[in-house]
């Protein structure tokens, strides 16, 4: 049975940026307190959260203070050292649990946890000498691309081997980290599945999410996606066989490469809510951050039905650049929502916050969300609005 955590209960959260802030949101309507514990303060999910702890991952003394001031704990992002989810799990449960985020954090893990269990994955080789990246190469043939086993994310920590000439150059940029190559997919489209187990096994989804990437980060996503009831039956059982043999609660997100004839690859899974979900944050009856409330304190999970097809699009420093965004611009259009993050500092290509929008086709609501994210940029010209 479950073991229900019930409202005016504390949540833990590691981690504290955007998706725990989201998370908290949730948190609180349902009438759950909130703490998160990460190396800041004054954080997007703090200012959200009841209490917030700021100290190091590794000060464990720091996180059993936190761990037995609260009922549960989950995660907001999956880079937390193994030791701190260990320290915590001394006194109070843990979801999803610390071998997940373990297998989740390192690509190499993941990678070979995903092939070897049976799912598809691009072909691979682990990367520790030169020797290696020569071999693999020489096996997977150019382009390939190199990727850092651990701690990656929004292309970070990776790089296109284009010609046998750059080998050398693409190791020494390793700088003696363990990597993998992968051989390189030239796919058609980017899709996501997000969904949520809970403790009993029991399963929801949110269907298939269809992304567009600009620069290696998330640009729009929209539901559902343009893809044959073929596929979308293949992701969600992909997805659905991964979450059981993780033994998983909480919610997570596959993301997938679609390829020309059809066949699904597994790029990345993420152990927590993910930006393609955001999408569900408003346009769905539960949102991906509520479906993770439900999960980890063992209440049912909710419908994850949407209202209407839905798109984000997502708002990164960029278009600060010449001041603040226009707010009230793209709020005139129908069917859109803003969503801030609470960042002071606005830099390229750091996530500051999203806009979502809904409309009776899926294109509408693109069409809709793309028009508010253009008018708002400061970095665009503007009409003169008439007094």
């Amino acid at each position: 049975m479950p073991a229900t955590i019930l409202p005016n209960s504390t949540i833990g959260v590691f981690g504290s940026g955007q998706l725990g802030r989201m998370f908290a949101i949730e948190a609180r309507k349902m009438g759950y307190r909130v703490h998160t514990f990460s190396p800041d303060a004054d954080t997007p999910a703090g200012h959200i959260s009841d209490v917030e702890t700021a100290a190091s991952y590794g000060d464990l003394d720091a996180v059993r203070e936190f761990a037995r001031a609260v009922d549960v704990v989950t995660f907001e992002f999956e880079n937390v050292p193994a030791a701190t989810v260990e320290a915590a799990a001394e006194f109070v449960a843990v979801h999803p649990k610390g071998q997940v985020l373990h297998t989740t954090q390192n690509r190499l893990q993941e990678k070979t946890f995903l092939s070897s269990n049976g799912f598809p994955v691009a072909p691979f080789h682990h990367i520790k000498t030169l020797d290696d990246l020569h071999r693999g190469v020489l096996d997977l043939g150019t382009p390939a691309v190199l990727k850092t086993a651990g701690f990656g994310y929004d292309g970070k920590g990776q790089r296109k081997i284009g010609a046998v000439g750059e080998v050398d150059e693409a190791f020494v940029g390793l700088e003696g980290r363990d990597a993998i190559l992968e051989g390189f997919i030239d796919f058609e489209k980017e899709v996501s599945v997000v969904c949520a187990r809970g403790q009993d096994g029991s399963f929801a989804n949110y269907g298939v999410i269809e992304n567009e990437h600009r620069n290696h980060i998330l640009d729009v996503s929209f539901a559902p996606a343009d893809v044959s009831e073929a596929v979308f039956i293949e992701a969600v059982e992909i997805t659905r066989s991964i979450a059981e043999q993780f033994g998983y609660v909480g919610t997570m997100c596959v993301e997938f490469f679609l390829t020309g004839s059809g066949k699904l690859l597994v790029n990345e899974i993420a152990p927590r809510p993910h930006n393609s979900g955001h999408l569900t944050f408003g346009p769905c009856v539960s949102s991906q951050f509520e479906q993770q409330v439900r999960a980890v304190c063992g209440l049912p999970l909710g419908s994850t039905e949407f209202f209407r097809p839905a798109a984000m699009a997502n708002l990164l420093g960029d278009i600060w650049s010449a001041g603040e965004p226009d707010w009230a611009a793209a709020l005139a259009v129908p069917g859109v929502s803003l969503h801030l993050y609470g960042k002071v500092e606005p830099r390229p290509g750091r996530k500051m916050g999203h806009l979502t929008a809904t409309g009776a086709r899926v294109t509408e609501a693109v069409s809709l969300v793309r028009n508010a994210r253009e008018l708002c940029d400061s970095t665009k010209p503007r009409e003169p609005r008439e007094e």
